[in-house]
């Protein structure tokens, strides 16, 4: 049993953001395993009191990383919010925001596109211009107003361009062929990442595939407790890249999903064989082009960079000095380190959205960190990317956030431009 392994010996209580917050034992690792553990011992009832603790968790994985047990208390957390799910359904406004987003929205590509084309209008039309200057947007609570403050411009989607399904050609010599998830919210909100992440790959010797049948990964679903929905994602995925050989994400916490599909299903032995071969070709873009072999750029940037550790890339998937190799071979990029790089920024899914308050003091303790002198802050996930820009909007900061395949992009554009 997962929970078993824990000894309570406290050495993850120092990595724990909702501890370092609140101070309580309930909001720290080792507290919310002995909550499970008295569920599952009949000792404790699945209520409002376990909830709380549970719900409250960031699902970073830092503790994860810190405990020399590796109890895994992120797939803890997940299965216990499914049990969760079950004994106390959403009410209310939760469960109409729920419906909309996760079960009404996300899994749906034409509704998807069809938000990025409204989001899209928004920004053109002058109608984000009047929301703002009429001061119309502050009837919207605090957290979604400064959401809406760092909105990225609107492209077109990526999936939508290669609709046609053929295959995107390497720049030169093909080396290889590789598939790639496009993503929900990276699609929508961050397709300029795409396209740096198919640049990068074609500049480096890769076909580009992208199966027109792959879905949204699950990972808000199961991270709010919503298994089913999540296996039902899940199966739509191992079938869209059931016939590739290696899948590129550069979404972390997507990544950290498909390589634990497995765990969805463990009562479908025949479906977790299929979870378990996907999850062994998914790779994080930086990862991959580390491992492959890049070609390093030779057009200069001349900034200053410091680099956030999104967790489900460093805690969920252990890639840390991948990206930093990355940048660091990028001509007159220079690299400011920060301190706790690895620690959350508060954005963990839609947890900003869902704790807002809590959200707000980890990101506050984050932006503690940020080198003041530094042009630009590189990362690979597209909830940090808006969770940061959130913070160096309300500290008064001027960096500019930026995913770290982008920077590589850019290099090489600069490059060919000579």
């Amino acid at each position: 049993t997962k929970w078993a392994d824990c000894v309570h010996c406290g050495m993850c209580l120092e990595s724990c953001p909702t501890y370092e917050q609140t101070g309580q034992e309930q909001h720290s690792p080792r507290g919310r395993v002995y909550l499970i553990k008295s569920v599952a011992e009949g000792k404790l009832t699945v209520n409002e009191e376990f909830m709380d603790p549970v719900f409250a968790c960031l699902d970073c994985r830092a503790c994860t990383t810190a405990c020399p047990a590796d109890v895994d208390v992120g797939g803890l957390i997940e299965e216990a919010r499914g049990q969760v799910r079950q004994a106390i359904p959403l009410k209310g406004w939760k469960k109409s925001v729920n419906k909309l987003f996760l079960h009404g929205i996300f899994p749906h590509e034409y509704r998807l596109q069809t938000l990025g084309g409204l989001l899209k209008f928004y920004q053109k039309s002058g109608m984000q211009t009047l929301v703002r200057k009429t001061k119309l947007i502050q009837i919207m609570p605090k957290h979604l107003v400064d959401m809406e403050g760092v909105m990225p411009k609107i492209h077109s989607s990526v999936k939508k361009k290669h609709r046609n399904g053929s295959v995107i050609k390497a720049k030169q010599e093909t080396k290889r062929e590789v598939a790639m998830l496009t993503g929900c919210v990276m699609d929508v909100m961050f397709s300029d990442v795409n396209e740096s992440t198919i640049n990068v790959l074609t500049r480096n010797g890769n076909d580009v595939h992208i199966p027109q049948n792959q879905t949204c990964c699950g990972a808000l679903h199961v991270h709010a407790g919503d298994r089913d929905m999540g296996r039902k994602l899940a199966k739509q995925n191992i079938l869209a890249f059931e016939n590739d050989d290696t899948v590129i994400v550069n979404a972390a916490g997507c990544g950290c999903m498909m390589k634990e599909y497995g765990e969805l299903f463990k009562e479908e032995p025949e479906w977790r064989e299929k979870a378990e071969a996907l999850a062994d070709k998914v790779e994080d873009i930086s990862k991959f082009l580390y491992d492959t072999g890049y070609e390093k750029p030779k057009a200069s940037l001349n900034k200053r960079i410091t680099y956030h550790d999104a967790c489900h890339l460093a805690h969920g998937q252990g890639v840390r000095e991948e990206p930093r190799d990355l940048l660091l071979n990028i001509p007159g990029v220079e690299m400011v380190h920060m301190p706790n790089a690895d620690r959350c920024c508060g954005s963990a899914g839609i947890y900003n959205i869902t704790n807002p308050e809590m959200a707000g003091a980890v990101l506050a303790s984050k932006m503690e960190n940020v080198p003041d002198d530094v042009e630009m802050i590189s990362m690979g996930n597209p909830g940090c990317m808006l969770q940061m820009a959130i913070g160096v909007k309300n500290h008064g900061r001027s960096q500019k956030v930026v995913h770290t395949v982008q920077l590589l992009d850019w290099a090489y554009q600069k490059e060919s431009r000579g």
